[in-house]
């Protein structure tokens, strides 16, 4: 039995096949067009899935679409007529495509796909939910989903058993916490739906002096985690804006002009949004856990991203276990949906033995072999080297030792907007400009923007307040008070951006101005080549933990193909590549030419 499921026409469009309830594909379609967060027809991700089996089309019994236009049509004519005739502009921008695709997805599958099965379809967080809990490694588990909205809910609450889950309360359009918080990112100058990240990331620097003002103004919070917005201060249910003057005046000014430098007050504004979101999660994740007794609590949804009050959830909350869908945002819904028709629909059972979840560590996308990528590198006439894993591990971790920054190209592509060790950038954690050096000159990015340790399962504890695997790079949590660095009377007067550059443990490139990091655990038996390099740093340097980076600059998708590896490569400043058990350095590469200048094209202010 083959499934198809699809997510498209609002952002991060993506395919997944499952297969007798296995889920055997998945990737997301802007690493195949190179257009971060394409929300069109996933066709070459959907072409993926099918080659990767050897599947033609008419093998596929079923494709499921991941949420249901009709009644998100629905939503959108009643909130033009609620707010008429200011609507108006958004409206007229959001027609023709509703009525050129998003109304005739059957159609748009059978002409994209050439697929003349049955077409079925799921709700948006019913797609969300099932991606949250038929992957798990638990039985039963309460559920929940928080995003911004599908048709009509932006919050649901839920209950799964075996192979069925039920919705038990839910919260819907226009009052939105995912939504709440995109308007803080549009305001502090990021771009909604992919800036979010940024907030949570430079929330630390900050002071949470607006948390009041935001309860007082913006959101009415009960104890039960239930919430209404005053939608006074926004503008997204009549407008092409998230947020209007009255929101303007409520925060003393304008918002940040993109790319201007970042002021206190946007600090200050993203702790604070932090701070009333992650509390938001807390009172939801009580009130679930009082409702339904259990012990395991599955999340999914945009907001499960929010990883800092996913580790408060894990800390704080009642539940005494955590599972995260790695592709919690609206990727993950052509996953949930797929498993929706398996499960809930066909009626077939599910088994779970408590401990290892079905996601195959989201390591779902293309894998090229050793001669494909040679055939790649030849095609830029590039230098390198061929070697055998155990010469590749001792070599590259040699080099990381030396404070080289290594792009990691291995096996197959990660499903999620985590890079966790296949398409990768690496480097020494111990390094007191890592950071900021693989920031500015190989992402291209803001200085202030977090990495991510990669650590040896076993050796987690030694480092971080974690006692339970982190494999999706989804949990943050202090590092140990051990490794922390005691800041002079100087390094504590300092605010704002000015922290960036004081070490705070012996580990400084993946620990937070806070002390705090988001952490991956990397297993044997989850992702052993990635394994195999750290175990090899660790008899180099007796540390067992590496920067871990996606494979990317700023404003390009994770790469995907060999070819995407090289030009990534030769337009940033990294030292080292290395394509499967190619190894290539960047002073024997051939000159690279091309015609827009890359470091002008991403250079900061």
């Amino acid at each position: 039995m083959n499934i198809l499921g699809i997510s498209a026409f609002y952002h991060d469009s993506a395919a997944c096949l499952v297969r007798d309830g296995d889920i055997v594909a998945a990737a997301q379609e802007e690493r195949f067009t190179r257009k971060k967060h394409d929300p069109e027809f996933p066709s070459n991700a959907a072409r993926y899935c099918l080659a990767s089996q050897n599947l033609s089309i008419d093998q596929i019994d079923y494709v499921v679409f991941y949420d249901k236009p009709v009644l998100k049509f629905e939503r959108l004519l009643e909130t033009y007529l609620t707010t008429a005739p200011k609507g108006f502009t958004s409206y007229a921008r959001a027609l023709p495509l509703w009525l050129k695709h998003k109304l005739w997805i059957p159609d748009t599958i059978k002409n994209e796909l050439e697929y003349e099965g049955e077409i079925l379809f799921t709700e948006h967080h019913q797609s969300h939910a099932g991606s949250a809990f038929y992957p798990s490694p638990f039985q039963e588990a309460a559920i929940l989903t928080i995003d911004g909205v599908g048709e009509w809910t932006t919050n649901s609450l839920g209950v799964g058993k075996g192979n069925h889950f039920s919705i038990i309360k839910d919260i819907k359009f226009p009052h939105s916490l995912g939504l709440l918080y995109s308007a803080f990112t549009y305001f502090t100058g990021f771009k909604v739906n992919s800036g979010e990240y940024k907030v949570m990331g430079l929330a630390p620097y900050g002071e949470p002096k607006y948390v009041q003002t935001i309860y007082d103004n913006l959101i009415d919070l009960k104890e039960d985690g239930s919430f209404h917005l005053n939608l006074k201060y926004f503008n997204y249910m009549q407008g092409l804006t998230m947020t209007n003057d009255h929101f303007a005046d409520l925060f003393g000014g304008p918002r940040r002009k993109p790319e201007t430098p970042i002021t206190q007050r946007e600090m200050d504004l993203a702790r604070s949004i932090q701070e009333v979101v992650e509390e938001c999660m807390l009172r939801q994740a009580r009130y679930l856990h009082k409702e339904t007794g259990l012990d395991n609590l599955c999340l999914a949804g945009g907001v499960a991203l929010n990883c800092v009050g996913n580790g408060r959830i894990l800390r704080e909350g009642p539940f005494k276990n955590l599972w995260i869908q790695p592709a919690a945002g609206d990727a993950g819904g052509a996953l949930g949906s797929a498993l929706c028709v398996w499960y809930g629909y066909l009626d077939n059972p599910r088994l779970t033995d408590s401990t290892r979840d079905s996601q195959h560590a989201s390591l779902l996308g293309p894998e090229y072999t050793n001669e494909e990528a040679k055939l790649a590198l030849d095609a830029f006439g590039a230098k390198y080297t061929e070697l055998s894993d155990q010469e590749l591990y001792k070599t590259v971790a040699d080099l990381l030792a030396q404070e080289k920054v290594v792009g990691w190209f291995q096996g197959r592509m990660e499903f999620g907007p985590r890079a966790l060790g296949n398409r990768s950038i690496l480097g020494d954690p111990r390094s007191t400009t890592m950071q900021s050096k693989m920031n500015l000159k190989i992402k291209f990015r803001e200085s202030f923007r977090p990495f991510a340790p990669a650590v040896m399962l076993e050796h987690c504890s030694e480092y971080f307040e974690l006692d339970t695997e982190s494999p999706y790079m989804l949990l943050v949590a202090p590092v140990k008070k051990e490794r922390r660095r005691e800041m002079t009377e100087e390094e504590k007067k300092l605010f704002g951006i000015a922290k960036l550059n004081v070490p705070r443990s012996d580990i400084p490139a993946v620990t937070h101005v806070d002390y705090s990091a988001r952490i991956e655990t990397v297993s044997r038996t989850q992702n052993p080549r990635f394994y195999a390099l750290l175990e090899a740093f660790k008899e180099k340097t007796g540390c067992p933990v590496l920067v871990n980076t996606s494979f990317n600059v700023r404003g390009e998708p994770i790469v995907c193909t060999p070819s995407d590896a090289y030009t990534c490569f030769m337009r940033t400043e990294m030292d080292v590549l290395v394509v499967n058990n190619y190894i290539l350095m960047k002073e024997d590469q051939p000159k690279w030419q091309e015609e827009v200048d890359w470091r002008e094209k991403y250079e900061l202010d």
